[in-house]
């Protein structure tokens, strides 16, 4: 197979350690073996980062991810989750089966579109003094929804017995609700998926507590 020389350069991930949809990339690139190289955005220095006149060139949205892959710019998580499984070898992080696939795509964007954006940074900057019980209510809400679907769904993992998109969304997302204090008792599917897949290499290496980026108050 002729590979072009633009393919063959490692991709660039424009993230910061605690984005929870930057960790989402790096594990994806972790469970496929991805060498890639990172470029910090810091969401918090010199008043964010990621509204520079140079970021914005990356990503118009002002956001990570953003991941230069192949001759090409991807500004959200999931899409380039999705580039990679289809364009690199390894662990496929979709299941083949069309019905397991749909439950992947589901559990992936009730996270990333019904939950994660409620408590991102932009918006409980927006919402200040009030911002952890804003957070957890919009994390409970979530996940209230997304219990009794993992019950559903669930094997070793959130869709069967294999890792997929779906573990790969979770895992920053409880992240976020501990953070939030947010009481993961309530909620044991998704607390028995959590600590299983944080036994995971791939879970590990790409932690918020190991980044070039994370404090060194936060490290490992």
């Amino acid at each position: 197979m002729h590979l072009s020389l633009v393919s063959l350069a490692k991709p660039v991930l424009h993230g910061y350690f605690r984005s929870s949809c930057s960790w989402r990339v790096r594990i994806a690139f972790a469970l496929k073996g991805i060498e890639y190289d990172q470029v910090t955005v810091n969401l918090i220095k010199d008043g964010g980062q990621q509204r520079t006149q140079e970021f914005q060139s990356v990503n118009p949205m002002q956001q990570v991810p953003a991941v230069e892959i192949d001759g090409i710019t991807l500004c959200q998580s999931l899409a380039v989750i999705q580039y990679v499984d289809e364009t690199r070898p390894g662990a496929k992080l979709l299941p083949a089966d069309p019905k397991k696939r749909a439950q992947v795509r589901m559990i992936s964007d009730l996270i990333a579109s019904g939950i994660q954006p409620l408590q991102n940074l932009y918006v409980i900057q927006k919402i200040g003094a009030d911002k952890v019980q804003w957070s957890q209510h919009f994390i409970d809400r979530g996940f209230k929804a997304l219990e009794p679907i993992l019950k559903q769904t669930a094997g070793k993992y959130c869709v069967g017995d294999e890792i997929s998109m779906a573990d790969i969304c979770l895992v920053p997302q409880v992240y976020n609700a501990e953070r939030f204090k947010v009481n993961m008792d309530q909620y044991p599917t998704i607390k028995r998926l959590n600590q299983t897949l944080l036994e995971i290499e791939a879970f590990k290496v790409s932690h918020p507590s190991n980044q070039p980026d994370t404090p060194a108050d936060m490290s490992a």
